[in-house]
């Protein structure tokens, strides 16, 4: 199989209608989409991700009235934060109905629903008449895609094409909220930080992010969105090494070269950091380094959720 790259929305919606997998970009990060009516269809996602299957998918709709025959109930909490902010990286846990396969819920009463900002995707979503299932297009565990080539890197041959839309607006994936009672809670931190979830509601929602078992949602398992190069966290007494790649914030310290070291955001713009860190541990894996040492972000606003997913990233490694 030729993967093709290609802006045309029309083919790609054919491609969907046909039952077949393929890219698609996002504001968060690209996706590997599918039918999520199809069985086979969606049999083809987890098999081209080797994705367990105990790791639901979320159903994505091009706004609330299209999944209404998917979904139960929208609690009210839920649609405060619907209103603040979809279209947009927000995804929201909620009973699901009949309608939905038990392959995208893994078994699950609760079906994960997004409505994507990115245009290119909306006007997909507005060419099909069934709901999209899809999570970032790579391989399970490894750094998701924010490039049309960084899915092709990693998937060339094993879908038929990807639709190109630029680099992604967010760059990490969306904020996954439910309900526990009357409160909401987070199960994965996101492009939406835990301060505009707060300013929207009025108070601190629970974070419950950690899967013992099963994943309530996607982004929850241990070891996730790492890098093949061993990655650690970079200390304060740590010296320059031959053969290793920094990764620092805004700047680079006195003492190590500009050549094996890249920023994240010269103004230190955490939107910008999480916008360009994704794209930036893929290049630096394909380095060939020894290993590769990376800055943490201060635990506050969109900081956290940085710092969420290099804990998963850097877990097998230490």
């Amino acid at each position: 199989m030729i993967t093709k790259i290609t802006s045309d929305v029309v083919l790609a919606a054919n491609a969907l209608k046909e039952n077949q997998v393929i890219g698609i970009p996002t504001e968060t990060v690209y996706g590997l989409a599918a039918n999520a009516l199809c069985s086979s269809a969606v049999s083809n996602i987890f098999s081209v991700k080797q994705r367990p299957t105990s790791n639901p998918l979320i159903l994505h709709f091009a706004n609330l009235e299209q999944a209404e025959s998917y979904i139960q109930e929208f609690h009210g909490e839920l649609k405060v934060l619907y209103d603040h902010f979809s279209p947009g990286p927000i995804t929201f846990l909620v009973p699901k109905t009949a309608l939905v396969p038990n392959e995208i819920t893994s078994g699950s009463s609760l079906v994960a629903v997004r409505f994507p900002s990115h245009p290119q995707f909306l006007a997909l979503l507005n060419l099909l008449d069934f709901p999209v299932a899809a999570p970032s297009a790579n391989k399970y565990g490894s750094v998701s895609p924010t490039r049309a080539d960084e899915v092709l890197t990693q998937l060339n041959g094993e879908i038929p094409l990807i639709l190109d839309g630029g680099t992604c607006e967010y760059g990490l994936e969306s904020t996954i909220v439910g309900m526990d009672g009357d409160r909401v809670i987070v199960y994965r931190l996101g492009s939406i930080d835990l301060d505009e979830l707060s300013t929207a509601l009025g108070y601190i929602p629970e974070i419950k992010n950690q899967a013992k078992q099963s994943p309530l949602a996607p982004g929850m398992v241990k070891y996730h969105y790492a890098t093949k190069t061993p990655l650690h966290y970079l200390t304060k007494d740590l010296k320059f090494k031959e053969n290793t790649g920094y990764i620092f914030i805004q700047s680079i310290p006195e003492g190590f070269p500009s050549s094996p070291c890249m920023i994240l955001s010269s103004n230190g713009d955490l939107k910008e950091v999480a916008r360009n860190l994704y794209h930036t541990l893929i290049t630096m894996d394909g380095c060939g380094f020894n290993a590769i040492y990376i800055e943490k972000p201060l635990a506050e606003g969109l900081g956290l959720t940085i710092l969420d997913r290099l804990q998963r990233a850097t877990a097998k490694f230490n």
